[in-house]
């Protein structure tokens, strides 16, 4: 049995999903309280704060910091969606366009 975490939104919406796998691989277009465009890191659609949790998700790439740092510089914790992957529970608020 895979092992899970629960995902969180500023909404109190509380999802459980598979850990070590791209929300973005999870998530579906229809019941996603993220949206997502290229799934990449290019695009920022699926741009996140993170809440609470952020200790449980991988490190950010360069290629991702660079794009935080024009995005969201003005955030505590920016992430891209689809460039997480998840070790423990998460809170998050959607700020992507």
């Amino acid at each position: 049995m895979p092992k899970t975490f629960q995902l969180e939104t500023k909404d109190n919406e509380t999802i459980e999903l598979e850990m070590g796998i791209n929300l973005s691989k999870q998530l579906d277009a229809t019941h996603s309280p993220i949206l997502f465009g290229c799934r990449t890191g290019i695009c920022g659609t699926c741009l996140v704060n993170i809440l609470r949790g952020h200790e449980h998700l991988t490190p950010a790439s360069d290629d991702e910091l660079e794009l935080l740092e024009i995005m969201a510089d003005d955030q505590s914790h920016p992430r891209l969606a689809c460039q997480l992957k998840c070790s423990g529970d998460i809170s998050i608020e959607y700020i992507g366009k």
